[in-house]
């Protein structure tokens, strides 16, 4: 008998999420009981289809640490991708996280809550009041993992590059709870794009624009969304991948962001390769799209983001 007939698909998938994240130190949930903002309050459970999170009921965030001899002092925020509609945890999460922590980077996988939750009041905010949230939180404990507060920044890929580019752009603060972490800065001192998502215009990718402002948005939310139109002097330097056979998320979206950069003399690092589609990973990526890993690594220390660990 199969584990999948002897437990259940759904069953099964929540286990081999409890398998994966047992590779990270700890899961901490991102809001204090009966202080999550924007809900309605209902009661939700975390529900996993096929390796994926379709529904997030605790968002909070898995800690993975590198060995104290290998810690660099930096630290990322991993956003999962998966369309706004599901976290793609294991492979745009969990894999990541384990690479950036052989180059001496503590990373924390963000599983957020998605806007197509029916608990949302506002379904276009959860995303980055979660990230926000989360990104208080390591920095309000950096001391605790060895993080240099100078040196934690945001990664995400497809949707998830959408969510990592408005922590970079969005400065209004749409996370405090008046509590201690309030006063904390949700800044990211750098972000890492794999084929992101960018404009909820006409290059829109229709499904995560969509799922995150419902259908028929008006062109102010639009406009608000659409990250090109955000960037500002404060945004951080960018590393940003993609591929010009795209045919998902269209590789424009990637050029317009660069553009906005360049305008904003946003240092940035721009690398679109001829092949990978929208399946730019860690492994089995085709001729010379298996090179953004190493240029990421470079970038990092590049910008000083890794190298000697700057606080004990």
């Amino acid at each position: 008998m199969t584990m999948a007939k002897k437990y259940g698909p759904g069953l099964l998938a929540s286990f081999m999420l409890l398998i994966s994240s047992l590779q990270a130190q700890e899961f901490i949930p991102l809001w204090p009981p009966g202080q999550m903002p924007n809900t309605k309050g209902l009661k939700l459970t975390d529900s996993v289809v096929n390796d994926r999170l379709i529904q997030v009921a605790t968002p909070g965030m898995y800690v993975f640490l590198p060995s104290k001899d290998d810690n660099s002092g930096a630290a990322v925020l991993i956003f999962p991708g998966g369309g706004y509609h599901h976290l793609t945890y294991d492979l745009g999460g969990f894999q990541l996280a384990k690479w950036f922590n052989t180059m001496g980077v503590s990373a924390f996988v963000v599983t957020y809550r998605l806007p197509t939750s029916p608990d949302l009041q506002e379904r276009s905010l959860a995303p980055l009041q979660d990230a926000q949230r989360a990104m208080r939180i390591i920095r309000g404990n950096a001391a605790k993992w060895k993080i240099d507060p100078k040196k934690i920044g945001v990664q995400g890929s497809s949707a998830g590059g959408h969510l990592a580019a408005m922590m970079g752009t969005i400065s209004k603060d749409v996370s405090a709870i008046k509590d201690s972490l309030d006063t904390i800065s949700y800044a990211a001192d750098f972000i890492v794009l794999v084929s992101p998502v960018i404009s909820m215009g006409t290059h829109a990718h229709k499904g995560s624009k969509a799922n995150l402002l419902g259908d028929k948005p008006p062109q102010e939310l639009i406009d608000q969304y659409s990250l090109e139109l955000q960037v500002t002097s404060a945004t951080p330097p960018c590393f940003i991948v993609d591929a010009f056979n795209d045919a998902t998320v269209p590789p424009i979206n990637s050029l317009l962001f660069y553009q906005a950069l360049l305008t904003k003399n946003i240092s940035t690092s721009f690398h679109v390769f001829p092949q990978g589609g929208h399946n730019i990973g860690l492994n089995n990526n085709p001729g010379s799209t298996e090179q953004w890993k190493s240029l990421c690594d470079a970038w990092l220390k590049e910008i000083k983001m890794t190298g000697a660990l700057t606080s004990k």
